[in-house]
């Protein structure tokens, strides 16, 4: 870490302009999940159109994702994160504002969803090419702090948040929603002058969407992008509810031994690996997390004992922690001049897998009397078909103890 903060000079702007637009991202994906019990309350929207403004967030996402592979590069990155920045802000106003100001609730959550989900989509896209363009010495140790922003800034905003309503109380939470939102207004005003190098050199020739599809290993990469992102969200997403509804404890605890140790556990294992990874096979430490993953589900899922599924949350946490990020490794390392085609396409997937995941779970468990459990088991295809997907890797093995973490 220390070398990795030495390599700041002359980009110091830049690079942590990178590690906010990840707080800003965590912001994006995890406020409103607190909320979702409340939404239900005071709105009288059923869990059904909640599961709903899931899909949707990370619906959007993957479209921007797919869309960003024909702008960003025309029109610069520069703009490209302010305007990121300037929709995340936007939304997160426009969901204390529209779901009031139009005549269903609903739709005024979908709208402001819709808005700030073009912003995450955006630094999903863009972040981790910013970052990797800056030239500093140690890239995969500056990289793997990049990372696991998003992880604290998840434990952020659950934390900030679980105080605030306890503080202040949950029917407050408008004002809350105002205060996140001034951290993407600073941010944009951060790249307005930031430093931004080229993601390519000029000895480099962009690599299009149709060469990509032609390799094998790219495929079996955005298999592996869609379980990862669907194994994340699967529980993620669904933690603070869970916590509440299938373990029985109160909106405070369920917050904070939810969502705040699921992400804990994700940013530790990032850390672990940022600093060890030198000595560490990646694709054996994947799969190792992929089968953690199947265990700490089955945890949440059968265990009666409160305490035990918590547990199973956080393991969860930790066993999805590596798998985004070691999948961006091994592409980074593979296919050299993937640029923004590989980066958006890969983003894309995961997104695709971050929809599918809580969509599932949700739909599953208004089908089974609002079982959260049921959802979840349901949701254990995704671990399993990543360790599959592991094992059509292992060619690729030799590559991944210098592959840079690059995911979110």
């Amino acid at each position: 870490m220390k070398q990795a903060i030495q390599g700041l000079a002359g980009y110091n702007r830049t690079i942590i302009g990178c590690f906010v637009g990840f707080i800003v991202q965590a912001i994006v994906n995890n406020f409103a999940p607190l909320l979702f019990l409340t939404f239900q309350s005071s709105y009288g929207i059923p869990l059904s159109q909640i599961t709903v403004l899931v899909t949707v967030n990370f619906g959007v996402q993957l479209l921007v994702d797919a869309a960003a592979i024909s702008f960003v590069d025309r029109i610069g990155y520069r703009t490209s994160m302010i305007l990121a920045h300037v929709m995340a802000a936007a939304g997160l106003v426009a969901l204390t504002i529209l779901p009031d100001a139009v005549g269903d609730p609903f739709i005024g959550f979908l709208l402001a969803v819709i808005i700030y989900a073009i912003g995450g989509g955006l630094l999903e896209v863009l972040v981790s090419p910013v970052m990797e363009s800056c030239p500093t010495p140690n890239k995969e140790k500056a990289m793997s702090l990049l990372h696991s922003f998003y992880c604290w800034g998840y434990v952020a905003v659950v934390a900030v948040s679980t105080l605030f309503f306890s503080l202040v109380g949950i029917g407050n939470w408008k004002i809350l929603a105002l205060i996140w939102a001034v951290i993407p207004v600073a941010n944009a005003i951060v790249f307005v002058r930031a430093p931004i190098a080229p993601l390519i050199d000029d000895s480099q020739q962009p690599m299009a969407p149709r060469v990509l599809f032609k390799q094998r290993f790219f495929w079996i990469l955005v298999v592996m992008m869609v379980c990862a992102g669907a194994s994340e969200q699967s529980v993620s997403q669904w933690a603070s509810t869970f916590a509440e509804t299938g373990l029985g404890v109160s909106k405070s605890v369920g917050d904070l031994a939810g969502p705040m140790s699921f992400a804990i556990m994700m940013g530790l294992a990032r850390a672990f690996y940022g600093r060890f990874g030198h000595r560490i096979d990646l694709s054996r430490f994947m799969t190792v997390s992929a089968a953690l993953c199947v265990g700490a589900y089955l945890l949440i899922v059968f265990v009666p004992v409160p305490a035990i599924g918590l547990l199973g949350c956080a393991l969860t946490g930790c066993a999805v922690g590596i798998m985004w990020p070691g999948t961006f490794s091994q592409a980074a390392a593979a296919i050299k001049g993937g640029g923004t085609a590989m980066f958006a396409l890969l983003a894309l997937a995961g997104d695709l897998g971050c929809s599918a995941g809580p969509t599932l779970v949700g739909l599953v468990s208004s089908q089974f009397g609002d079982n959260l459990k049921t959802g979840v088991l349901a949701a254990i295809v995704f671990p399993l078909v990543l360790l599959m997907a592991l094992r059509f890797a292992k060619p690729h093995r030799g590559i991944s103890k210098s592959g840079a973490c690059l995911g979110l």
